[in-house]
């Protein structure tokens, strides 16, 4: 039997403990409603969007500074402001004094001043969900490294779709591509809290 293969933050004996919200800013990634009821319905979105409502809850009652990131395109696509899909999921509506930032890319500090915002709240570590797995919410933990931020990234509060093979015929199903964008992330990336139940107070 093999020995269990460890990551690079294991290696490198850094803390496994998930942020906690007394210590950390939230941030919601692209919790709109084109992937709740529009052209990019996700697998999982309604558990996951559950899970944000949860934390979001946590976090305000903790006084945890939130950021909501949410994706524009350009009008008549599925994230144009002229849609029903760059709306909000009604789990994730911002309260007053929250954060909003746009983005055009799928790093959520690219083009934006997320780092701004960020820095201006003072604190050094975020508690990552939202969507998808593998494209805007790894893009964004993995900026948040150059940026000198640690992350957490919930695994329940995230989620995907399926995508066709790049090397064969077939198709990778949303749990796989989630599992891997996780695993990926895990290794150098990011903590990954399996559940928001794992997100200390």
């Amino acid at each position: 039997m093999t020995d269990r293969p460890k990551t690079l933050l294991q290696m490198a004996g850094a803390d496994p403990t998930p942020a906690a919200l007394s210590a950390a800013t939230m941030v919601v990634i692209d919790a709109q409603r084109v992937y709740s009821d529009g052209p990019l319905v996700l697998t999982g979105v309604g558990p996951a969007a559950e899970e944000i409502a949860g934390l979001l809850t946590r976090a305000r009652a903790a006084g945890t500074p939130i950021v909501h990131v949410r994706h524009v395109g350009p009008d008549g696509s599925p994230f144009g402001k002229d849609g029903n899909g760059f709306k909000y999921m009604q789990q994730a509506e911002p309260e007053d004094g929250e954060a909003q930032i746009e983005k055009k890319l799928p790093n959520s500090f690219a083009g934006t001043d997320l780092d701004e915002v960020l820095k201006g709240i003072g604190r050094k570590t975020l508690i990552i969900t939202g969507f998808m797995s593998h494209m805007c919410v790894s893009a964004t933990a993995r900026s948040a490294l150059d940026h000198g931020y640690g992350a957490t990234v919930v695994a329940s509060a995230v989620a995907t779709r399926p995508l066709p093979s790049a090397t064969g015929d077939g198709t990778i199903a949303a749990e796989t591509v989630h599992e891997v964008a996780m695993t990926e992330l895990s290794d150098r990336f990011a903590i990954i809290a399996k559940s928001t139940a794992d997100i200390p107070d």
